[in-house]
């Protein structure tokens, strides 16, 4: 399978997934307790972590005792993912096109990724493998903008403006519904991750759009961000809200 298969966008990815391992945030316990209580994760059962990037999700996933089969495209993520889960069953593929049988897996996840899809062809890829009463879950990390340095953080990077098809506009229960899920739950997890300025260069280098520019473009981007820590005793403080949604296969 080849990169031409990816938004363009999301290939940029590839050149910083480095950056993306050191920086983006992993999910906190609750966000898996509830994929525990709404979507059965456990041992023995069998979970797709598609799109699954450097494995942020994946390596929460697989602690449970489930038998995971990470699903990505980039090449340069799925390296990264290898080298931090090297037991992982970790293959090449995309959400419209899932390299797995009808019906082989209990639970699909989708973390920080679903905004990349072709919805519509996606979820009909997601129902198909799913086994009948299977779920899927869509997980989102949100930075927390009430926090004042996190807003101007989003202003400065234009993130409101760059940013492709976020999932802050969509509506999850309709793109579940439409795609034959039902019983759809929403659960939401506010946390906070320790940072330091080093940190927080990589967190902003890993943004797609700023990923894409040259090593000039990048650093004034990552200044912008610095400044508005300056002072900050490290580590400092990142906050973020967990997003989960979660339905059924009929």
């Amino acid at each position: 399978m080849s990169d031409q298969r990816i938004d363009p966008a999301a290939s940029a990815f590839g050149s910083a997934a480095a950056d993306y391992e050191a920086a983006r945030p992993s999910y906190p316990a609750e966000a898996i307790d509830v994929l525990r209580t709404r979507a059965g994760l456990g041992p023995d059962r069998k979970v797709c972590d598609l799109a699954a990037g450097t494995g942020k999700l994946t390596r929460l996933l697989a602690a449970t005792g489930a038998g995971i089969i990470a699903i990505e495209p980039v090449p340069g993520m799925r390296a990264e993912l290898v080298a931090a889960i090297p037991d992982v069953d970790a293959r090449d593929g995309v959400a419209e096109d899932i390299p797995l049988p009808d019906g082989s897996v209990e639970l699909v996840t989708v973390a920080q990724a679903f905004h990349w899809f072709r919805a519509d062809e996606a979820t009909a890829e997601i129902h198909r493998v799913l086994a009948p009463g299977g779920s899927v879950a869509i997980l989102f990390n949100e930075r927390d903008d009430r926090a004042p340095y996190v807003k101007s953080w989003n202003d400065v990077i234009e993130w409101h403006k760059r940013r492709i098809a976020h999932y802050q506009e969509t509506d999850w229960p309709a793109v579940l519904s439409a795609g034959g899920f039902r019983d759809t739950a929403y659960d939401r997890v506010e946390w906070s991750q320790p940072m330091t300025r080093e940190l927080i260069a990589s967190r902003v280098r890993s943004v797609s759009y700023i990923a894409e520019l040259d090593e000039e473009g990048q650093q004034e981007y990552v200044d912008r961000v610095l400044a508005l820590v300056v002072g900050f005793d490290e580590p400092f403080d990142l906050p973020y809200i967990t997003h989960v949604w979660t339905a059924k296969r009929d």
